[in-house]
């Protein structure tokens, strides 16, 4: 499966934003998909995963409360909607896939999308 994620941007804290991945392929429903982020000079880091159907969702500590991740396998795309946004959200955000179900590691997720990039100013 081939994903492109878009919808990054440039926004003030407090503001939001909502980035999509779409996913190329008729197999995007049996995937596990998940977002992770990184900053410059850190670790790439874990920010939730959702199940097949989209019942079920894992947040990342530092993002729950703010971040809502959701599908639509009809149109083959994964969302992350981000409110609440503050300064150290700023980072590359990457979509996944991945045949396991809830997991953190991203050396679990066998196919990446590009990246976009996301920087929250104070």
């Amino acid at each position: 499966v081939q994903l492109q994620a878009y919808g990054g941007g440039f926004v003030q804290a407090g503001g939001s934003l909502r980035l999509s991945c779409v996913a190329s392929g008729r197999t995007f429903r049996s995937y596990f998909m998940g977002w992770f982020r990184q900053a410059p000079g850190k670790e790439r880091e874990f920010v939730g995963t959702i199940n097949l159907s989209g019942g079920s969702i894992v947040y990342a500590n530092s993002v729950k409360g703010r971040f809502t991740i959701s599908r639509d396998n009809a149109k083959n795309t994964v969302y992350l909607q981000m409110n609440s946004l503050k300064p150290e959200d700023t980072a590359v955000y990457y979509c996944a896939a991945t045949g396991s179900w809830n997991t953190k590691r991203s050396q679990d997720y066998a196919y990446w999308g590009q990246g976009t990039q996301v920087t929250v100013s104070s």
